[in-house]
């Protein structure tokens, strides 16, 4: 299929690509690198975000494709594209990206100087600065490189998932052929990028590969260097668990195992200085099985995420932006602090993140290790901060003998190691730990504390749609409900007995969970709005996600734009959804909030003629959310939150400093603020706001 027939396809397909999807929503990151009205470092932290946004990609995303690729297996993308085409139209995405990516590197650096630092090579350096970086190399950097040469004689070595790596070409006098020779030289990855040297009131920053280039002489002794290239390259990261019931130390072996081979996956990308080597290109091409449309050539600065180094350099913490602190949550005063048992004995708590602090809920967990009246704990964790007050605070409720249980979701992404040793410390600790269940990844974000008070036991209950990770949850927009209704203790009993045990609740009442059947009541909640609608009713959805996918609830989304249904969607990411459409979907909005904060909330509003049925939990509109994840949605059934949360919807649809407008093509236009409108930063406004007495609105 030529390149015309492959686009075409594209643009006829009723669905957006979910990976070329992707790419336009890095590029609505890179966006905020070419804002001049932010600073050079909250640019250049975008930028870096761009890089590791891109890495994950390529190992999880393009290492997907190349699982059908390499084994022979079909794979008809949304677009309507079989494997080898589609490769085709996504690496030329990936490279124009790229480009574009460090193009915008090259504009910020014209603002370096001016900003108190540079980056700079050997030769950019004054003598005395030379001298430094010569004797940092000597003292430090030489004794941790160890040259891997490839030949008739040493085999091909193994090469770590980005790292920059150098490729020597050489050959020495005493080869009668002259044969050409190839060393590998790793770039030691426990130093800083740069070495820092102060150039009075400025920082240079040198990067680590051109103070080795400058020596490499001192590896290759009475040889002739031909070449000299760095490059980093990237395997496939993407790895399904073989399915099993026992769920044990077995299966921890197995995830242990499976990230082993993450370090041996096949490779995927090639990250490459301009005009490498012709004779190492073609050893590594054949080697890994790549050709041109996996090598992406660059001028310097290979691995755009060294820029944190310099972004978190404390002679420039003046510059970078601090948040507000976070401001009081409407149905939390402050003076409920102090005893928040007796509080939420009678009152129901919706958070806001990061407007929110995340505090009343550690605050909660850590009185709870220490109360003498709480009895249990039960918690999911999916991704955990440093040092985290979560662990301390159940390693210490497990020593003052209360019961803990802790799922631990040893196959979140990434975090697999780090949830893994977490939970061996509980273990060790007396808690009751379990690390998945079968072949689903439990992403739930869950909490209960049961608390025994006089004559009966209260369930102190919390529900979200993030981490409960400290870190990032200043840096992340979310929300969540603390509550001690008993329905909710009922269903997130019943749930957790699913999880920890064996047992199948028929329906929860304010619980919709997967992959029970979450698809079939929110497409029945869709044909709820479809048939008032049909009928003349009042009729309106309104949904903030972070992806959307599915094809089924898509065509749901279809049938009721058809029917008259406005429909407004906020979906920070991947949406496959073409809004806009004649014939299809002329009442479906699709609007992205890229900015400060990452939007992470889950949030779901159904007009249900006039009674809103209002959802938020973890859940994204994904196949994978669906069919392969423990997840969980939770009725807002307080009337003062419900308030609160369709607020937090209303301000989400009033932005116009960060939302981008989804086109029926796929692409985004920045939305700007109309005439006589006010300029709008949602990420701003949640400070300023109380939700609780924000006026009423209707969302349409």
């Amino acid at each position: 299929m030529n390149a015309i027939k492959a686009s075409e396809q594209v643009r006829r397909s009723n669905y957006i690509s979910r990976d070329l999807s992707w790419l336009r929503f890095n590029y609505r990151v890179l966006d905020l690198v070419r804002n001049p009205d932010t600073s050079l470092f909250q640019r250049l932290k975008f930028l870096a975000i761009t890089a590791s946004n891109l890495d994950e990609f390529f190992m999880i995303r393009v290492g997907s494709l190349y699982n059908y690729i390499d084994y022979g297996k079909e794979r008809i993308d949304y677009s309507g594209l079989r494997e080898i085409p589609f490769r085709k139209k996504l690496m030329d995405f990936a490279h124009r990206f790229v480009a574009d990516q460090y193009q915008a590197f090259e504009d910020l650096k014209k603002e370096f100087d001016g900003n108190g630092f540079n980056i700079c090579r050997m030769k950019d350096l004054t003598e005395g600065e030379q001298q430094k970086a010569n004797s940092y190399f000597k003292n430090t950097i030489y004794p941790l490189l160890t040259p891997m040469v490839y030949d008739s004689y040493h085999g091909f070595p193994l090469m770590m998932n980005q790292l920059l790596i150098f490729g020597v070409v050489t050959k020495t006098s005493e080869d009668v052929k002259q044969q050409s020779r190839i060393t590998f030289v790793q770039v030691p990855s426990n130093l800083t990028r740069f070495l820092e040297i102060q150039r009075k009131n400025k920082v240079v920053f040198v990067p680590l590969e051109e103070i080795i280039r400058s020596n490499m002489d001192k590896l290759f002794r009475n040889v002739e260097i031909e070449s000299v290239n760095l490059f980093r390259i990237t395997r496939n990261g993407d790895f399904t668990l073989e399915e099993s019931d026992d769920m044990d130390q077995d299966f921890v072996q197995e995830v242990k195992l499976k990230l082993k081979t993450r370090k041996k996956g096949r490779v995927v990308r090639v990250e490459i200085e301009r005009a490498p080597s012709n004779y190492m290109m073609k050893v590594l091409k054949e080697r890994w099985t790549i050709d041109n449309a996996n090598l992406f050539q660059m001028e310097h600065l290979l691995d755009l995420r060294a820029l944190w180094q310099i972004i978190r350099h404390p002679q420039f913490s003046s510059k970078i932006k601090k948040s507000p602190a976070p401001v009081t949550p409407a149905s939390l005063p402050e003076s409920a602090s102090e005893n928040l048992f007796e509080y939420l004995k009678e009152h129901d708590v919706l958070l806001h993140h990061p407007y929110n602090s995340i505090d009343p809920v550690v605050n909660l967990l850590e009185k709870a290790a220490e109360d003498p009246y709480v009895l249990g704990i039960k918690q999911t964790i999916y991704r955990l901060a440093d040092n985290s007050r979560v662990t301390a605070a159940l390693l210490k409720a497990a020593e003052n003998g209360k019961h803990v249980s802790a799922l631990f979701e040893v196959k979140a992404r990434f975090d697999e190691e780090r949830n893994i040793k977490e939970g061996e410390r509980l273990e060790k600790a007396g808690c009751f730990v379990i690390y998945g269940i079968s072949k689903y990844k439990t992403h739930t974000k869950m909490l209960m504390i049961i608390r025994k008070e006089g004559e009966k036991v209260t369930r102190y209950v919390h529900l979200g749609s993030g981490n409960y990770n400290e870190q990032t949850s200043r840096q992340y927009t979310d929300i969540s409900l603390l509550t001690t209704d008993d329905v909710y203790g009922h269903d997130v009993s019943e749930f957790f007995n699913v999880i920890t045990g064996h047992s199948y609740p028929e329906n929860y009442e304010y619980l919709i969970t997967a992959p029970k059947d979450m698809r079939q009541q929110l497409i029945e909640l869709i044909r709820t709005e479809t048939k008032n609608a049909e009928n003349g009713l009042p009729a309106g959805i309104v949904i903030k996600i972070n992806s959307l996918e599915d094809k089924e609830v898509i065509d749901e989304f279809y049938q009721a734009s058809q029917a008259g249904v406005k429909i407004k969607l906020i979906v920070r990411g991947i949406c496959c959804l073409r809004p806009g459409r004649e014939g299809l979907s002329e009442n479906v909005q699709v609007s992205s909030i890229v900015g400060e904060y990452l939007e992470h909330a889950r949030l779901f509003y159904f007009h249900n003629n006039g009674n809103p049925t209002v959802l938020g939990g973890s859940a994204d509109f994904m196949v994978r959310s669906f069919e392969r994840r423990i997840e969980a949605l939770f009725h807002i059934v307080n009337e003062d939150l419900k308030k609160q949360a369709i607020n937090i919807l209303r301000y989400n649809l009033m932005d116009n400093q960060n939302a981008y407008i989804m086109r029926e093509d796929g692409t985004y236009l920045k939305r700007q603020p109309e005439e006589n409108e006010k300029p709008f930063n949602v990420h701003q406004e949640f400070y300023k706001v109380d939700l609780g007495k924000a006026e009423d609105a209707s969302l349409f």
